[in-house]
């Protein structure tokens, strides 16, 4: 069992895991983060880097800190825009599969 584990964390589709599990857990922190400060009038994230953290395949964590945190709910471009990332980061690479075949 241990071999397996160690094997697919070693593989390609084992760091695309670890890539993806890390960048959720800080795209949702940042987002944490930014409401936080948004509440004592700090210094703010951009909304660039917020975005750009979805892009970079934080969509999900982008997505729960949305949701659990209530910020950036209001803006139409990240209701819209977060969503339709993570649509195309799902979809995108199935149809590169389904096109490969």
């Amino acid at each position: 069992m241990a071999e397996r584990v160690t094997a697919f964390f070693l593989s390609p589709a084992g760091w695309l895991t670890v890539y993806l599990v890390v960048m959720n857990l800080v795209t949702f922190a940042v987002y944490g983060v930014d409401k936080w400060k948004a509440r004592r009038q700090r210094y703010r994230v951009p909304e660039k880097t917020l975005f750009l953290l979805a892009i970079a395949g934080g969509s999900i964590g982008a997505l729960a800190g949305m949701h659990l945190f209530h910020h950036k709910i209001r803006h139409w471009y990240f209701r819209c825009g977060i969503p339709l990332i993570l649509i195309f980061q799902i979809v995108l690479p199935l149809l590169a599969v389904h096109l490969m075949r």
